[in-house]
């Protein structure tokens, strides 16, 4: 993000510079300035832009196969400040993990919250701690969200009417390399 104090040291460089007329100088950095408010408020906009509206196309009862067994998601509208889902993981008829997912809308858009929940609802994470992801950027039926820590992406994608699919994304090489976590189909 462009930061309007790089423009003030940059000002003070350029009158230190006895080449260049006042007038001139006075204009050329007034232009730098106000490109760099522009710049910041643009960037500022479009964080600001981003809603529970994206994410709501997760809506509905879904199910899928994970590590042999049956997974199942359901996932409310939004409502109010926040969309609610869960997620429930089984093998041989047995529960194997709980997932809740909330996506809570903040100043700086949304924002996922998840705990896992092993049989018997011991949570995985400390009491007071979940994992946190931040909205990056999201587009018709997809949206992006990254770990408080950057070390993982994930990706929450309609593909089509009866689809619904979580990618895991790690860094490779400097980019970042998605692969399908669950894929889910419309419970009817």
């Amino acid at each position: 993000m462009f930061k309007p104090y790089f423009c003030v040291l940059l000002i003070i460089q350029l009158n230190n510079l006895h080449s260049m007329k006042t007038s001139t100088c006075t204009i050329f950095l007034f232009t730098l300035l106000a490109i760099g408010l522009f710049l910041n408020q643009s960037v500022s906009a479009q964080a600001n832009k981003a809603t529970l509206n994206d994410v709501a196309f997760m809506h509905g009862h879904w199910q899928g196969t994970f590590n042999g067994g049956p997974i199942e998601a359901f996932w409310a509208k939004p409502a109010g400040d926040n969309l609610t889902g869960f997620i429930r993981m089984m093998k041989d008829d047995k529960v194997t993990m709980y997932e809740m997912l909330i996506f809570e809308q903040t100043e700086n858009g949304p924002v996922v919250l998840v705990k896992h929940f092993k049989p018997g609802l011991i949570a995985v994470e400390e009491k007071e701690v979940s994992d946190r992801y931040r909205f990056i950027e999201a587009k018709k039926d997809w949206a992006l969200f990254e770990k408080q820590d950057g070390s993982i992406r994930i990706i929450y994608e309609k593909r089509g009417p009866n689809q619904m699919v979580l990618q895991r994304g790690k860094q490779e090489n400097g980019n970042w390399t998605f692969a399908d976590l669950f894929v889910f189909n419309t419970v009817k």
